[in-house]
Formats: C-alpha cells, sequence, structure tokens
C-alpha cells in the first residue's frame, strides 16, 4: 500500500500545470553503462532536445554508469516514481511479458538492420505497449548493437564453452542458452562484471563491442569471438500513469525529444561499436576470434533447441514475424 500511494503521489505532482513562473520539472534519467556508449549519449540528447523543446518547463538529469540505480532497482524505482525514464535491455522483461524475451533467442536477428525493420514493424511497435497492464509504458527501442562472447580461453566450437561460468541479464532464455553450451550461466548486474571476470567469478560474458571496451571487459578477458549471436537493444520505459497524466504540451516536448535521441542512438550505434572493436584490436588485450560461415553454423545449430523451449511462451507468430525482417523489402 506504502508503495503505491508513493507512486501515486508522485504521478499527481509530476502531472501537475506547469505555470509560466514555476520552476521546472525535474526528470531524471538513469541508465547503467557509461556516457560514450550509443545509450549514453543518447540520453544526453534526450536532455539537450527535451530542455530546448520545453525551455523553462523541464529540466533532466542523466544519471549513467547506475550512478543512481543499479538493473535490480531501476524498474521498481520508475514505479514509485522516483525515476522518470529508464533505459532497460530487452532481456529484464520477461517476469512482466514473454512476449519480449523474443530479443533474447540466439541466431534470431542476422544484423542490427534486421532488428531495426522488426522494431518498426507493428508487431514490434505492439510490444512497446506490452506491458502498459503492470504501468510501463515504453516510449522507443534504442540499438546498442549484437553481441559477442568472451572468455579467457578461445571459443571457436560450441564446445569450448563446456564447464565454463558465464555472466548473463535477468533472462531464463540466456540461461538456457548457455546451459545448451554446457555451460554455467549466472546472472549478475551489469556493475559487478568486471570484478567478477577480474577475480573469476565468472570465465566469461556476451556483449557489445562498446560495452566490452567501456567497462574494460577486455582488459580482465584473453579471448573475445565475433560471434554476433543475439542482440543487446534497450526499451526506454516511462510510469504510464504519470506519463498520460502529463499536461498535454509537456508530453508532446518531450515525444519530440525522444525521437531526436531515438534517431541519435541509432544513427551512432554501429559507429560506435565499430570505433570500439578497433580500439580493442589496437590495444593488444583480448585477441579477437573471427568465425568462419562453417564454426558459426555449429553454434547455430548448438543455441537453436534454446528456440523450441521458449517458442510457447513468445508465440509462433512473433518468431515468424521476426524472421521475416531478415529479408529486406524490395521495391
Amino acid at each position: 500500500m506504502r508503495n503505491w500511494l508513493l507512486a501515486a503521489a508522485a504521478a499527481v505532482i509530476l502531472a501537475a500545470p506547469v505555470s509560466a513562473n514555476a520552476d521546472p520539472m525535474v526528470l531524471k534519467f538513469s541508465h547503467v553503462v557509461a556516457e560514450r556508449t550509443p545509450k549514453g549519449q543518447a540520453a544526453l540528447k534526450f536532455k539537450e532536445a527535451a530542455e530546448r523543446l520545453l525551455p523553462g518547463k523541464v529540466k533532466v538529469e542523466v544519471y549513467p554508469n547506475s550512478q543512481l540505480f543499479g538493473d535490480a532497482k531501476e524498474m521498481e524505482a520508475l514505479a514509485l516514481g522516483d525515476v522518470h525514464f529508464i533505459s532497460t535491455s530487452l532481456s529484464k522483461f520477461d517476469k512482466f511479458t514473454k512476449k519480449v524475451q523474443l530479443f533474447d533467442l540466439p541466431f534470431l536477428f542476422d544484423d542490427i538492420a534486421a532488428v531495426d525493420r522488426f522494431q518498426a514493424s507493428k508487431d514490434g511497435q505492439d510490444l512497446l505497449k506490452s506491458m502498459v497492464s503492470k504501468n510501463y509504458l515504453g516510449l522507443a527501442y534504442w540499438h546498442n548493437g549484437m553481441k559477442q562472447i568472451s572468455a579467457k580461453k578461445p571459443l571457436i566450437k560450441p564446445e569450448d564453452a563446456k564447464g565454463l561460468k558465464f555472466r548473463i541479464q535477468q533472462s531464463d532464455i540466456l540461461a538456457a542458452q548457455f546451459q545448451a553450451l554446457g555451460a554455467t550461466p549466472q546472472k549478475l548486474a551489469f556493475s559487478e562484471v568486471y570484478q567478477a571476470l577480474q577475480v573469476g567469478t565468472v570465465d566469461g560474458q556476451e556483449n557489445t563491442w562498446s560495452n566490452i571496451l567501456s567497462q574494460k571487459f577486455n582488459e580482465v578477458q584473453t579471448d573475445i569471438t565475433e560471434s554476433n549471436h543475439g542482440v543487446i537493444d534497450y526499451m526506454v520505459l516511462v510510469n504510464n500513469k504519470w506519463w498520460t497524466g502529463l499536461p498535454a504540451d509537456v508530453r508532446d516536448g518531450l515525444t519530440k525529444a525522444m525521437a531526436e535521441a531515438t534517431k541519435t542512438n541509432n544513427e551512432t550505434a554501429d559507429k560506435i561499436n565499430e570505433e570500439a572493436k578497433k580500439k580493442i584490436q589496437a590495444s593488444n588485450t583480448a585477441k579477437i576470434h573471427q568465425l568462419t560461415p562453417a564454426q558459426r553454423q555449429e553454434w547455430v545449430k548448438a543455441m537453436k533447441p534454446v528456440w523450441a523451449k521458449f517458442e510457447g511462451e513468445i508465440g509462433k507468430d512473433l518468431i515468424a514475424a521476426a524472421m521475416k525482417s531478415n529479408q529486406p523489402k524490395t521495391n
């Protein structure tokens, strides 16, 4: 009851009309990665655009690197009104909706362009509203990039992962993915990964190039395989009751600012990841391994049984729609 009252009070206060002489509405945007990542840059763009489009009406405070809330607390904080915008990995929503688990299926998308096509489709856009009954509304998808896999040994064949411990996000599909390899998954908050790799609590992890570089995972891993086996993308979330209770002009301005931030994020994600990969190569820290088509197909074969295990929860039709995104439309 106390939590509900706090959330309701926060919504009422923040949705109150903003007069010309009122102090600006302070909006907190929390995320868990570094500012130089695609998400970090997009959050700063949102701040700039929101304050430009709503001068004197809003002030956006951005908190990167889990400074305000970490992985485990940000959804609760959003529900309570302690933060107004979060950009959370799509792997974190299985307790709220099983359909978004789609994005964790290994080797579902050929590349980030296919992810973009699916997210822009009706099926993809409908997923933004799939948690409204839990009072969470998605405003946009933000790309991070395709996942690579790393460890303290080369990972060329699926059996190379057998017996190793891998850090994963809070996702049952990702747990099943590593179990299919004979490895042990361990769910850890993003902020804990570097130390866990450093001291050997886990042997490896999966992430985008920009996250690997910005968190210095390449300094505590000897080998990285460019597998592109999955995607790490984010959904920008708000408290639905708070959002719908905002004055129309404020909500409209924030919607436009979010569109600008999304454009910035998705246009720079590939560039930032490619730059990060080159910096890792130049640093002579972790060795990057390229898979041949035949080797990659071995990984696909090893992980593909995970699809059948979760297709009942996600829906065969939704998986089929996502697979179609691998085939760009031709004129």
